[in-house]
């Protein structure tokens, strides 16, 4: 077998592994993308081409795209802000301001 033969299987084994790459990578952002959409639709939020839930921040006074995690909470959310524990709150009865 010559040098050629080896470069070419090098080269086959790269296409290989970085259109796996890709593909493993786009599994995981569709995956994200139906776990955001069915967690905004279950909140009952407006969602953006992605899925993400629309909400007004409390905390900035700004519109956001946000994934929500299984409790409802924007991934912004912190703990320790009234704003933020406020948000959830909103969410959670249906009142939070969306766009």
């Amino acid at each position: 077998m010559g040098d050629g033969d080896e470069r070419d299987e090098a080269r086959l084994g790269r296409f290989i592994q970085g259109t796996l790459r890709s593909v493993g990578n786009q599994l995981s952002e569709a995956k994200r993308a139906y776990s955001d959409g069915k967690r905004a639709a279950l909140a009952g939020l407006p969602r953006d081409e992605d899925g993400r839930a629309r909400i007004v921040c409390r905390r900035h006074a700004e519109r956001r795209a946000v994934s929500l995690d299984p409790v409802s909470r924007p991934d912004c959310f912190d703990a320790d802000h009234p704003d933020c524990q406020g948000c959830v709150e909103d969410i959670r009865d249906g009142t939070v301001e969306t766009w």
